[in-house]
C-alpha cells in the first residue's frame, strides 16, 4: 500500500487532484449540509449545468475556463436564489428553468465551435488531467477563502439553515447570508467541476450530508462527520482511479454510495436494536 501512495504522489498531476479534491470536498460537506436542510440540495446540480455553459463559452472563446465560469456561475446562483424568493418561480421549478437553459446554451456553443472534442467530455464527467498549475493555485485560494467565510459566519449560517423565520424576527439578515450560502455554493461547484464533471459535482454536496444524517443528530455532528465522510470517499476514490484506469468522478460518486449503504444499514440495525429493547 506504501509503494502504491509513493507511486501515486510521484506524478505531479495526482498530487494537484489530491490537494485540491480535499480542499473542494471539505467545502462541499459544510455546504451541502445548509442545503439539505434548507431542502435546496440540487442548486449543486443546476448550478453545475450553468458551468458547463460558461466553460462551452470559455473554450469557443479560447479563454481562462475558471476566469469566465466563476462570475457566470456567481451570478446565475444569486439569480436563482432571486427568482425562487420573490416571484412565483420556487425553488426547483427555478432551478430546472436556469440549468436546462444553460446546459441548452453550452450545448449550442459548443456545437457550433469545437465539436464534442475531449475537454468538453472531460467538463461533462470529469478528469484528473483537466487542472493546470495556474487552476491550482486559484483553486486552493478560493477553497480557503470558502473554509475562512463558513467558519466566520457558522452561527448565523446555522441560524438560517434551521429557523429562518426566527433569525429574521432576531435582527438577522436571512437574506445576506442565504446569498452568502449561495455565493460559496457556486465556488465550489465551479472549483470541483474539472475533476468531478458538470454531471456528477453536485454528488459532493449531497451524499455526505445525507450520510451522516443517518446516524449523527446535532447538526455540528453532522458536518464533522459529512467532512470526513467527502474526504475519505475522496482519496478511495482517486486511487480506484489511478489503479483500475476508472472515471475519476464516477470512482468517487460509487464509495460515497457505499458508505450511505454502511450508515443506512447501521440505521436500521439500531433502530431495530431500540424496538427489541
Amino acid at each position: 500500500m506504501l509503494d502504491l501512495l509513493r507511486e501515486i504522489f510521484s506524478y505531479p498531476f495526482m498530487v494537484r487532484a489530491f490537494v485540491v479534491g480535499t480542499l473542494v470536498a471539505l467545502c462541499a460537506s459544510l455546504l451541502g449540509v445548509s442545503l439539505v436542510l434548507k431542502r435546496y440540495s440540487m442548486i449543486g446540480d443546476g448550478l453545475s449545468h450553468v458551468g458547463f455553459g460558461a466553460l462551452a463559452i470559455a473554450t469557443a472563446l479560447n479563454a481562462a475556463p475558471l476566469a469566465v465560469s466563476i462570475p457566470i456561475v456567481v451570478v446565475a446562483a444569486f439569480l436563482l436564489l432571486r427568482i425562487s424568493e420573490s416571484s412565483k418561480i420556487k425553488g426547483d421549478a427555478a432551478i430546472a428553468l436556469i440549468s436546462t437553459g444553460a446546459l441548452a446554451v453550452g450545448i449550442m456553443i459548443v456545437s457550433m465551435t469545437t465539436g464534442m472534442n475531449t475537454d468538453v467530455c472531460n467538463y461533462l464527467f470529469g478528469s484528473i488531467l483537466g487542472m493546470s498549475k495556474s487552476d491550482v493555485r486559484l483553486s486552493i485560494g478560493l477553497c480557503i477563502v470558502v473554509l475562512v467565510l463558513f467558519a466566520l459566519f457558522y452561527h448565523r449560517i446555522f441560524a438560517v439553515t434551521f429557523d429562518e423565520t426566527f433569525a429574521r424576527a432576531t435582527g438577522t439578515n436571512a437574506g445576506l447570508y442565504n446569498m452568502l450560502i449561495a455565493l460559496l455554493t457556486a465556488l465550489v461547484i465551479v472549483l470541483g467541476m474539472r475533476m468531478m464533471g458538470s454531471l456528477l459535482i453536485s454528488s459532493l454536496i449531497v451524499f455526505p450530508s445525507l450520510t451522516s444524517m443517518r446516524l449523527c443528530k446535532s447538526f455540528k455532528a453532522v458536518i464533522l462527520n459529512s467532512a470526513v465522510i467527502s474526504i475519505v470517499c475522496l482519496w478511495v476514490g482517486l486511487v480506484i482511479s489511478y489503479v483500475y484506469a476508472t472515471p475519476t468522478g464516477a470512482s468517487i460518486v460509487i464509495c460515497n454510495i457505499c458508505i450511505f449503504v454502511i450508515y443506512w444499514l447501521i440505521q436500521l440495525a439500531k433502530g431495530a436494536f431500540l424496538r427489541e429493547k
